[in-house]
């Protein structure tokens, strides 16, 4: 009589060369000798972090914003040697957005951090 096996389900996937010499990086640096057991414990244990970088990206736009807004007052102030409390304004504004996306993007890495202890 066989004895069954436990894992009794098959699961196949093609890669392409570049992929599969990946994988055997990856395997050889994890030090498992078996690539069934890396992939095995890759797939159970592993772990894959989405980052959202749309904060980095909206925090970017302020940045190039508020510093095109300081080029064009210096550029008024050489020129005409005044300078409008609006665009003072406008400057601090921007300042407070950007300060606003930097503690978000500290609290989205920290949970990233705090969910891989």
């Amino acid at each position: 009589m066989k004895q069954q096996l436990e894992r009794n389900i098959a699961m196949t996937f093609r890669v392409t060369v570049k992929e599969r010499d990946l994988i055997r990086k990856a395997q050889k640096l994890s030090g498992i000798n078996n690539l069934r057991a890396y992939l095995l414990k890759q797939a159970v244990n592993g772990r894959i972090i989405s980052v959202n970088i749309e904060s980095v990206d909206k925090m970017n736009q302020l940045l190039a914003n508020t510093t095109s807004n300081i080029n064009q007052i210096a550029r008024r102030i050489n020129s005409t040697g005044n300078i409008y409390q609006i665009d003072i304004e406008e400057i601090k504004n921007n300042q407070d957005e950007i300060y606003q996306q930097q503690k978000e993007i500290l609290r989205s890495l920290y949970k990233i951090l705090n969910s891989l202890k």
